[in-house]
């Protein structure tokens, strides 16, 4: 379970203080694959970074499995953050090193022998169908199997948490439908707890159980992803909810003039 309380974070710029989170309550029951979305500047990226302390909230708490991260010193966040991987947008995979090496490093930096770490490393490639890849480098890979890597990364160390942080969005659609049919069979099999943002309403409309709106750092809306769609209350989501209308309207439109012709 991940239980955040009163969070604030802001950043000092040439111009003054910016308030990039304000207030933010949020709590995410164990297992659930939850989606945070918001439009670029909402806050998406601050919130999912300080899960973990990359940003350090100005005040407020974060507990996860009854952990407050939010009250760590460096060595125990060390400690803690091998339970809460990571999958970023551009992959951050290490080029001079084949995909074996990369989902391999951070179990040598934790210094587990090396006997576990090829047991291990082994295991996580076959999960997330990599295991032919194991000698390749990240530049003779494709896109979505860059972020298979980045993703068997993040589960080598057993998290309890995983963060996506918009792991899909360079992604073409057909392969990031493979992706989060990957990440969707990694919470059934592993019972993660997988936090995802993104601006992506396919994304959330095809993983997410339960979703937070996020608006100029304030969270605004709460509930389902169900009820996000048949009933949004905040401006935000309501914006989203046309964008989808307009399209399928537009699309449907553009189907039925090639339909005439």
């Amino acid at each position: 379970m991940i239980v955040i309380s009163n969070l604030n974070k802001t950043y000092k710029t040439p111009k003054g203080i910016v308030t990039a989170l304000e207030n933010i309550n949020l709590r995410i029951e164990k297992g659930d694959i939850f989606g945070i979305i918001g439009f670029s500047g909402a806050g998406k990226s601050t919130l999912i970074r300080c899960l973990n302390r990359l940003e350090e909230p100005d005040s407020g708490s974060i507990e996860i499995e009854g952990k407050v991260i939010t009250q760590l010193n460096q060595t125990e966040l060390q400690q803690a953050r091998r339970k809460i991987g990571m999958i970023f947008q551009q992959f951050n995979l290490l080029d001079s090193k084949t995909v074996f090496q990369n989902v391999a490093f951070p179990l040598k930096v934790a210094g587990h022998p090396k006997p576990y770490i090829q047991k291990r490393v082994r295991e996580i490639l076959d999960l997330v169908q990599l295991s032919d890849k194991e000698n390749v480098y990240p530049f003779q890979l494709s896109g979505g199997q860059k972020q298979r890597v980045g993703i068997a990364r993040a589960l080598v160390n057993e998290p309890d948490v995983l963060l996506s942080d918009e792991a899909t969005s360079a992604l073409d659609p057909q392969t990031t439908y493979s992706i989060l049919e990957l990440l969707k069979d990694i919470n059934r099999k592993l019972h993660l707890t997988i936090v995802l943002i993104t601006h992506e309403l396919d994304v959330l409309q095809h993983i997410c159980n339960n979703m937070a709106v996020i608006e100029n750092g304030r969270i605004v809306e709460t509930g389902s992803v169900d009820k996000f769609f048949l009933n949004p209350e905040s401006d935000t989501a309501k914006r989203f909810v046309k964008i989808i209308e307009y399209y399928r309207d537009k699309r449907m439109v553009m189907e039925g003039t090639g339909a005439g012709i």
